[in-house]
């Protein structure tokens, strides 16, 4: 369900969210994300949508709402978004 992409940017940057790694290779990723139900969106705008219906996010701008521990740049316009 996620790619090489989406598992990269979770291991690189999974100590912005957690206080110690949950994951040390692809494989323990994969299977991390997908029991946290971790979600792909494909723009901005639906990382916005997805996070206004989980999320108190009012007042935020986009460029706090994008650099929130929750939400993972995967550097290809798309972002994952993990809930810990």
């Amino acid at each position: 369900m996620y790619d090489k992409k989406t598992i990269k940017a979770f291991l690189d940057n999974q100590l912005k969210l957690f206080p110690e790694k949950v994951a040390e290779n692809e494989e323990e990723a994969a299977e991390f994300l997908e029991d946290v139900c971790a979600v792909v969106c494909k723009n901005k705008k639906e990382v916005i949508e997805y996070l206004e219906d989980e999320m108190d996010i009012a007042g935020m701008s986009e460029a706090e709402i994008l650099s929130s521990e929750e939400v993972f740049d995967i550097g290809d316009g798309r972002y994952l978004i993990v809930e810990g």
